[in-house]
Order: C-alpha cells, then structure tokens, then sequence
C-alpha cells in the first residue's frame, strides 16, 4: 500500500507515533462488510431476522458485520430492497437522529448518492416526516432514485441540484444531512485509488469546496434547525476546523450526541471544547468517519418559506394499491401516475418551482390507453396494499432470470394480468401474463447485465 508520505506526517502530528503507526497498520488490513436491514421489508413480509447476522453494528440498531463478503449481484434480497450494504462508521448518523429528532421533520440530504445515509435517514426519522435526497451529479442521482425506490418509503422527493439552487427555499428545511465531498482519507483502505488523488493541496481545496456549499445551503435551513455535517477524512482542517468556521461564521451552536456507550470513538483532535465524533480504523469496526451536529441559531435573518397551495386532478383506479389510499393525492407527469401524502404536496409543488425533480413519492403506473401499467415502485413500496394483485412465488433460478429482464413462464394455474412475483416472500416486481409466457416489467437499465454465474454464490 503506497500511502502518501505527506499524509503520514499529518496524521503523526495529529495522533502522535504510537496511534499514527496503529492507524496505518490497520490501512493494511481487509475493509470490514456490514449491512443495514430494511426493517419495513422483512416486517411486511413477516419474516425474523437472518440467524446468520448475529454481529451487529453498536451505532445501529439494524447494522450487522458480515464474516465475508456476500454475492449481492446474485442476491434477489438485495434487489427487493431488504438491506442496504453500507459502511458501518457511518450508521452512526442514526445516533444524532435518535438524540434531536423527536417530531415529524422536512430534512434535505444534500450530497446523497448513492443512497446509503438517505435510506439510513428514511428508516430514522419519525412518522411523519419528508425526506429531500438530492445528488449534483445527474447520472448519480439515477441511481441514488434507484436505491430509494427499492427501500420503498414513500415520503421521499429525489432531487437533482447544486447547493446554491437551495438558497432560494427561505427557511424550508428543518434540518440538512450534508456529507461533503472530502480527500477521502477514510477511504484509503476500501479504494486504494483514492490514496492517488490525495495530496495536501487537495485538501485544502476540499476545505474551501465544502465552506462554499455550507454557506450556499445555509439559507434554506430554518432558525433553530440542525445542520449534521460529515466528512470521510480524517484531518482537522476539513473536519474540526470547518465545524469551527460554521459555528463562528454562519451562526451556529455544536451539539453533543451521548457516546458513554461507545468509548472506540474519538473527539476533538484540536483539543477544543466543542464536540466532534471521529472514528478511526484502528480503534473501530470500520472505515473513518466524522461527524458533528450544529443548531443554527435562532436570530438569524432568514424569511420564511411561503408555501403555495398545489392543487391536481384525481385519477381513479380501480384497484386500491396503497395502504391509506385516502391519505395520498394523485399526481401526474406525462403518462406516469404517481402518490405522495397530501401534507407534502404542498412542499412539493414549491420544490417543483425551484429544482429539478428526479421522482417525489411512489410511481403507481404508467398510463397507456385505457390501461395503468403498475410501476415497479409500486412492487417495492413499503405501502403497497397486499392482495392488490395476484402473486406467485418464484425460485431462486427464476429470481436471478427475472433480475436479468429474461422471459419468465409462470404454471397454468397463474391467471393472465399483471401478476407481482416475489422471492421468499419479498417483492421483486412485475410480470404480465399472457398466457404462453410473461412480459417481464423489471426495469431495464437495473438489470444483472452480465451473463456470468459464480461458482460459488453467498446470499444472506
């Protein structure tokens, strides 16, 4: 492993040599696997936990190590949305939801793709809250939609914007997830390549990038809302530093989150007062993480968001889809019919006015002719209502064959329609029967594209 000469420096001025040779010895070691269960998913589908996880994540109450890495493409729980693999540093995001969230909220993740911490977010936040996940990167904010879709939560709007596009939304949010572009000095061990890119002068752009997009967004966050920013670096200038320069600069105060149970973690490294949460591979579980909660300050001079009322015409289906059907309103965009909670619709419309949507709600279907072609968020929704179609169990064989949008035929028995096929219980889309065989409806760009079958596959 070539580890940057000046990167060792830094971090023996940092930790001293006795934690800098320890962290860099632990560079040297395999990246530890974890997942996060899709609780709603196993929940929906009554199904206990796998007894194979049985190391769990301290930080998060559905985060688990792995002993080895599993086969994911070859996995359909993976596709149906049941976990989520995620780096287990930071699952520790859900100790500052459980410390400050306590009502229903509006939250903007800022930097989401591809998805991890916005699914983390969704599974966290109380009832009754709207999640923003939002990603600059276009054809990275196709995936971060992609991912949301399979979590299945529907109070999600996904949004593809740069930071200052938010400016506009006057006191909108009431909290801001924004895990920054950083050097990725956390990641050194889990992508080498990343040690490439690395350099002092890198830093310290990365330092100047992220203030820029603090202070573009800084705006949109209401008076006494929280900002929880993240990094996965491990140097003061991008973390601490920065945590200092909010705080003095844009008017903030830094928040404690309760640690007593997990001593592995590390503060504050410039030796100030204020608290700071960093995780380092040689003391934790995992790859390096920071994290520190700021509360914008209750005087600062931001006009509130004026709300406008957003009104659009009902669709009637014939079949009640969702959980709650009354509570959701109809929205339509082109052809493609999709729900979101009446509280939201409000917010969204003035969402719609200011960024570019990538999706908001569920996807119902798709209109064509006098027909509505169930969309395959609607299968992976969390509020799908059960017996709206007809369902048929499929092999493990026949999941893999459905994931590779290859034909699927059904036995006799199956009637012709729209029939959702599921894989030990979960949903993992639609088919249309026509008799013969079945149109396979998995949506093509999120097919298994190669061919190939391990010899040797592990799924959970």
């Amino acid at each position: 492993m070539n580890i940057p000469i000046d990167f060792i420096e830094q971090t023996r001025t940092l930790l001293g040599d006795a934690e800098c040779d320890k962290l860099i010895n632990a560079l040297a070691e395999n990246s530890p696997v974890s997942l996060r269960l899709n609780s709603s998913k196993w929940k929906n589908c009554q199904q206990e936990i796998p007894d194979t996880l049985t190391d769990r994540v301290p930080w998060c109450d559905t985060g688990f190590y792995l002993d080895e890495r599993l086969t994911f493409t070859f996995d359909p729980l993976f596709h149906a949305g049941a976990y989520y693999v995620q780096e287990a540093s930071s699952m520790f995001l859900e100790q500052a939801v459980k410390a400050y969230f306590s009502q229903p909220a509006t939250v903007l993740d800022l930097c989401a793709a591809p998805g991890g911490k916005s699914t983390h977010l969704r599974s966290c936040l109380p009832g009754g809250s709207l999640l923003v996940a939002n990603e600059v990167i276009r054809s990275r904010s196709q995936i971060l939609a992609e991912n949301i879709t399979k979590w299945g939560h529907t109070d999600v709007v996904v949004t593809n914007n740069d930071p200052a596009d938010f400016s506009s939304l006057y006191s909108f949010f009431d909290a801001i997830v924004a895990d920054v572009p950083c050097s990725g000095e956390g990641m050194f061990r889990k992508d080498p390549e990343s040690m490439k890119e690395w350099s002092l002068a890198n830093v310290e752009i990365c330092r100047q990038r992220q203030r820029r997009i603090i202070a573009d967004v800084w705006p949109s966050l209401k008076p006494g809302g929280l900002l929880l920013y993240s990094t996965c670096t491990y140097n003061t200038k991008e973390n601490e530093e920065n945590v200092a320069w909010i705080s003095e600069e844009l008017g903030a105060e830094i928040l404690p989150i309760q640690t007593s149970g997990f001593p592995e973690i590390t503060g504050n490294l410039l030796g100030e007062d204020f608290p700071v949460y960093r995780f380092l591979p040689h003391k934790t579980k995992g790859e390096g993480f920071f994290l520190a909660v700021l509360r914008k300050h209750e005087d600062a001079s931001v006009r509130e968001a004026n709300l406008k009322k957003h009104k659009n015409s009902k669709f009637d289906f014939k079949e009640q889809w969702l959980k709650d059907s009354n509570r959701f309103q109809l929205l339509l965009n082109g052809q493609t019919v999709s729900a979101l909670r009446e509280e939201y619709v409000g917010k969204a419309a003035l969402l719609q006015q200011e960024l570019r949507i990538v999706q908001r709600g569920v996807a119902l279907g798709e209109i064509k002719g006098k027909d509505v072609v169930p969309a395959h968020a609607l299968a992976m929704s969390n509020e799908y209502a059960s017996g709206s179609f007809f369902v048929w169990e499929i092999s493990y064989e026949d999941a893999i064959a459905y994931l590779r949008k290859e034909a699927i035929v059904l036995d006799d028995e199956v009637p012709k329609g729209y029939i959702l096929l599921t894989y030990r219980q979960l949903p993992l889309g639609f088919v249309k029967n026509i008799g013969n065989r079945a149109n396979n409806l998995y949506p093509q760009e999120w097919r298994i594209r190669t061919g190939f079958m391990p010899e040797s596959i592990k799924c959970l």
